[in-house]
């Protein structure tokens, strides 16, 4: 039974870290003014006819705070590079100088910063529901058990704990892209 009480905890707060992890990767798409090469992570490109991340097949750097480079590794795939950019509905407008990809990453205007806000406060609040979502699982999975009440209760109260914990967490994770996004 204590096998079974184990894995029950173990498994909600599993699905609570992946609630987290997964926020911040969807954060890492939203961008704060700032160029990043992972502002260019869900590009895919066409590379000997099959989708490839645009990572696998180039290297991105930022010289700068406003510019990122794409420098392919065979220069073939440059058209593919700029078509792969565009496509992906980014915002930013690729130049090629035969060697490499230019991108010139304009600065965020002041309404652009409250919608990505709003979009980051949106993704957060997901993240929540995935937490108390977890929470109702792992509670349902106690009420199967064959144990006292007073145990199930102490139980509930620990899955509670948790809850609280990685909705604190989603809220500072959230309080700190904000800050990031509304900082010029």
């Amino acid at each position: 039974m204590e096998e079974e009480i184990d894995l029950i905890m173990e498994t909600t707060e599993d699905a609570m870290k992946g609630a987290l992890k997964h926020l911040e990767k969807q954060f890492l798409n939203i961008r704060a003014g700032k160029a990043s090469p992972s502002m260019l992570g869900s590009v895919m490109v066409e590379y000997y006819g099959n989708p490839t991340p645009l990572s696998q097949v180039a290297n991105i750097n930022t010289p700068d705070g406003m510019t990122i480079t794409i420098q392919p590794w065979e220069k073939s795939m440059i058209p593919e590079i700029e078509k792969g950019i565009l496509h992906a509905n980014l915002g930013f407008n690729p130049m090629n100088n035969g060697e490499s990809v230019i991108i010139n990453v304009p600065p965020l205007t002041e309404e652009r910063r409250k919608d990505l806000a709003k979009q980051a406060k949106a993704i957060a609040e997901e993240a929540k529901i995935g937490i108390r979502n977890d929470r109702k699982n792992g509670n349902n999975s106690l009420k199967e058990l064959d144990i006292s009440e007073d145990l199930k209760k102490s139980l509930e109260d620990d899955i509670q704990k948790l809850t609280d914990t990685y909705i604190k967490r989603v809220d500072e994770i959230y309080a700190k892209k904000e800050k990031e996004i509304m900082t010029i």
